[in-house]
């Protein structure tokens, strides 16, 4: 468990899966975020939090708990681990729409950077944003992030092309933020 001053990250628990539910057919939360904007029963989200989320050995899955209403209000995530070469990709999805654009993925960003580069001792971490999510964007950038590439047009969203681009942040780089 990890803690700031307004936020806690704790592990992701199968008595989340309703909750994850909620957020993951949602459209207006994973337009953002996410390449497929579809409806997953239940059980499909069950399964992928299971199998992917839970017990993978390359992923780690956290909640993120507002601490003065206790709580959770989205989920943040290490996945794709690769131990030997010592990086990961991370995934922020803040579910709760009355917390957007109030820190919180500042905040529980922080958090995970600082696990994840002091605790596990990772060199590298990467991400990739829809380029018209450009609060995201911001966000990635104030914590250290920089740009390394852009696929173009690769999500059809709203009658239009979108490129994602790929971002990343080293670990030296990140120490000498601090």
């Amino acid at each position: 468990m990890f803690q700031s001053t307004r936020l806690r990250l704790r592990k992701m628990q199968n008595t989340d899966i309703s909750l994850y539910h909620q957020w993951r057919n949602d459209h207006e939360v994973m337009a953002s975020t996410s390449l497929v904007l579809d409806v997953y029963t239940y059980e499909e989200t069950q399964s992928f939090v299971e199998n992917v989320m839970l017990s993978s050995a390359q992923s780690k899955s956290y909640i993120i708990e507002e601490l003065e209403h206790d709580t959770p209000i989205g989920v943040i995530s290490l996945i794709g681990i690769d131990y030997k070469n010592r990086n990961a990709e991370c995934i922020l999805d803040i579910g709760e729409k009355s917390k957007w654009g109030k820190g919180y993925g500042t905040e529980a960003l922080s958090l995970l950077l600082t696990y994840a580069f002091y605790e596990l001792n990772l060199h590298r971490l990467s991400l990739r944003v829809f380029s018209t999510n450009e609060k995201a964007i911001h966000l990635y950038k104030k914590v250290g992030f920089v740009q390394e590439g852009r696929i173009k047009e690769a999500v059809f969203r709203n009658g239009g092309w979108i490129d994602i681009i790929h971002m990343g942040l080293l670990q030296t780089h990140y120490q000498q933020l601090l």
